[in-house]
């Protein structure tokens, strides 16, 4: 019999946790005034927050509720269908650059470029948790307990039981921990680092089972990271505009991608949303399939054959790409662009399959529900937006 979240949660007090206590360059950017917006294909405009909205989740239960975070210190719980606000997360130092739901959508955790992390109860609207870390690189709950985990700029990786805040700290080398991600098994994470490695860390041992560095890490710092189904394999990209495919279970690198082209890798660092930006580079596979999707900040979406590494397809996007989605058991590829534009691509053929239009900013962040008939954007235009999906296959 499976374990429950309950026993997952219960399984971790068997750690020792620790007693917690209590821009130069614009090229490639257009601003507002720029960028006007001659349609809008989108289904509802959430329009309560006062800064760019920079990351947005939907609830894993029902996918009936967004959560986004912004510029204005603050994150919004709101319902998809009509935007009404369900919860408003307050008492930020900084921008809101982490705002996702728990794996049963009973609370949602917000995380600040400062480093203050709060939880809060969505059907009471309660503030149940809060603590102070270092300035936030990530933050990634447990995907069937609890747990709440975070990595900073000092190189920590922080693990916590919500609500009761016990704590351990994963300890490495002094430089950023810039990505992570809890392996489905729920007993396994893994981290990139500022100085390209990565390591697969034990969460109930709390020790790292396997570090990868040398020749087989990358030669910048990791941007993002992401794993199959059932955990055994994890894509990461770096600002070295390299992917690497790595064996969680032998921690050996078998695949390893470089950019298409001579790819510049922008240095972006004239606003706070631009270095989340900057973060998100090469944005994460959500499914792996025949074909592999990678991302670049000079606009190139490039589609690589999983087995050969050969490259299939380069389809070109008018700005840098800021993220990208794969629909599950589906051909088609979901990117967001500094153009303000979510365009589907079917990664079959790399034809432009639809494009949706409404933002007159830079699109920040999406997510798209599970039918994938929905997806919600957050912008540089203080919008978050719902666009409804068509496709010809519908």
């Amino acid at each position: 019999m499976e374990p429950g979240p309950d026993d997952l949660a219960d399984d971790l007090e068997d750690v020792d946790f620790e007693d917690a206590g209590n821009a130069d360059d614009d090229e490639g950017w257009e601003t507002e005034d720029e960028m006007e917006a001659e349609q809008d294909d989108s289904e509802l405009t959430f329009s309560k927050h006062t800064g760019s909205v920079f990351c947005v989740s939907l609830d894993p239960a029902t996918n009936s509720m967004a959560v986004t975070g912004g510029e204005d210190d603050k994150a919004y719980v709101w319902r998809v269908s009509d935007g009404e606000v369900l919860l408003e997360c307050t008492g930020h130092k900084d921008s809101v650059t982490c705002a996702l739901f728990s794996h049963d959508s009973s609370m949602v955790a917000t995380g600040d470029m400062s480093g203050m992390i709060k939880v809060w109860k969505v059907d009471t609207k309660e503030e149940i948790w809060s603590f102070e870390v270092g300035d936030l690189e990530w933050l990634e709950w447990h995907p069937c307990a609890p747990v709440l985990l975070a990595g900073t700029d000092d190189g920590n990786v922080w693990m916590w039981k919500i609500p009761s805040g016990d704590c351990k700290t994963f300890q490495s080398s002094a430089c950023q921990a810039t990505s992570g991600k809890v392996l489905p098994d729920g007993k396994r994470a893994v981290v990139g680092y500022e100085d390209g490695t990565v390591r697969v860390w034990d969460l109930k041992q709390g020790n790292a089972i396997h570090v990868i560095k040398g020749r087989d890490a990358h030669q910048g710092a990791l941007t993002c990271l992401a794993c199959n189904k059932d955990g055994s394999l994890v894509l990461t990209g770096s600002v070295d505009g390299c992917a690497k495919l790595i064996n969680t279970a032998t921690g050996k690198v078998g695949v390893r991608t470089t950019p298409p082209a001579r790819v510049k890798m922008k240095k972006v660092a004239r606003a706070k949303k631009a270095q989340w930006q900057l973060r998100n580079t090469i944005p994460p596979l959500y499914s792996f399939v025949s074909v592999l999707p990678l991302a670049y900040l000079d606009g190139t979406l490039a589609i690589y054959d999983f087995s050969t590494q050969v490259l299939r397809h380069r389809c070109q996007h008018e700005a840098g790409i800021v993220h990208l989605q794969w629909e599950e058991s589906s051909s088609v590829v979901s990117t967001c662009c500094l153009d303000g534009a979510l365009r589907l691509w079917d990664a079959r053929s790399g034809s432009l399959v639809c494009e949706y239009r409404g933002h007159t900013a830079e699109i920040l962040n999406f997510t798209i529900n599970r039918e994938a008939s929905l997806a919600v954007t957050a912008s540089g235009d203080n919008q978050a937006k719902v666009f409804c999906l068509q496709r010809p296959d519908r």
